[in-house]
């Protein structure tokens, strides 16, 4: 039977979730890769006991995450059982509804039909009464942002999730939507928004500073682009990455040599700093103290304990940011 290290929460830091009372890891884990039908469970569960080992109390899933769409949950699911019934109060669980999951016009998007039977299923999935954070995993062109609103702020009040989210809405989707969150009463408190030293998006459009400024927490995935952001590419593309077997995510293209200049001139920076690629790029992103926490992938324990031991040596001196920039502006 496992029982958890009792100096788990020794290292971790955590950061107040915006302007609620609700408090994540600095690093949390996400179950979009490796956690699905494809998978080896105990391999899956020695990942979830590392991270909750070493402080890691944010577990991150959606509902179409897999192979196949729901095996994460159901895996997570039977982790949980085994494992973790005796912490879940120690425990925040976050999944998300927004992709295609079943066929017909009611499984996809953000209908108050779609996101109230998605959560039922995700429920019943992980063997779950509730869940801590219940995400909408995409802006909707088509349904009206109030019902999408009013649906997240009904399934909070079901007891269904303490928590409501937003993933992949920009700045002026998340200041519409907050705007009903707020006159609701909805405990709306985060946004999962892609970022990287490659990929600042948020920055661009604005939403990093307005959220800052509004109470909102930003959680943030792929942090190191994909593997991008590691020492794996210095020296290009090796014989047995993804890239040559599973191109959905990180293409062939974007290994580039001016991409690959830009890494290895990180990588210098990092290397003086004591850190691996990966620690510098994921303690980057938490550099201004606006991020709440930085979602990390893993595909065994050991990448885990890297990626955590970057909490070591989160500042960044006035050289260290000019260089930083100079690098990723070239």
């Amino acid at each position: 039977m496992y029982v958890a290290n009792e100096n788990r929460y020794g290292k971790m830091k955590f950061n107040r979730c915006g302007a609620s009372g609700l408090k994540l890891p600095a690093v949390s884990l996400g179950l979009w890769h490796n956690f699905g039908s494809n998978a080896n469970l105990d391999n899956m569960s020695a990942m979830c006991r590392t991270a909750f080992d070493n402080g890691i109390t944010h577990f991150d899933l959606a509902n179409n995450y897999g192979p196949v769409s729901g095996a994460a949950e159901e895996n997570f699911g039977r982790i949980l059982k085994k494992d973790f019934g005796a912490y879940r109060d120690e425990i925040i669980v976050s999944t998300k509804a927004g992709y295609g999951m079943w066929e017909g016009p009611y499984g996809d998007w953000g209908s108050k039909k779609y996101l109230v039977a998605s959560l039922d299923q995700s429920l019943r999935r992980m063997g779950l009464e509730y869940v801590d954070i219940f995400y909408h995993h995409r802006p909707d062109p088509e349904t009206p942002i109030e019902e999408t609103a009013c649906a997240l702020d009904g399934i909070v009040r079901s007891g269904k999730a303490l928590y409501i989210g937003i993933s992949n809405y920009d700045k002026e989707q998340t200041k519409a939507i907050a705007a009903i969150f707020k006159e609701l009463k909805t405990p709306f408190i985060i946004n999962q928004r892609r970022y990287s030293m490659l990929d600042r998006a948020i920055e661009q459009d604005g939403l990093k500073d307005y959220a800052a400024k509004n109470g909102i927490g930003i959680i943030t995935f792929c942090p190191l682009a994909q593997g991008l952001l590691t020492n794996r590419y210095l020296d290009g593309i090796p014989a047995d990455s993804r890239v040559r077997t599973d191109g959905r995510f990180l293409k062939e293209n974007s290994i580039n040599e001016t991409t690959l200049k830009k890494v290895r001139a990180l990588n210098k920076i990092a290397e003086e700093r004591g850190q691996s690629l990966a620690q510098m790029a994921l303690a980057w992103i938490l550099r201004d103290g606006d991020i709440t926490s930085v979602l990390i992938g893993a595909s065994k324990p050991s990448q885990i304990l890297d990626n955590v031991g970057m909490l070591s040596n989160t500042d960044f001196s006035a050289e260290d940011r000019t260089r930083i920039d100079e690098i990723l502006n070239s």
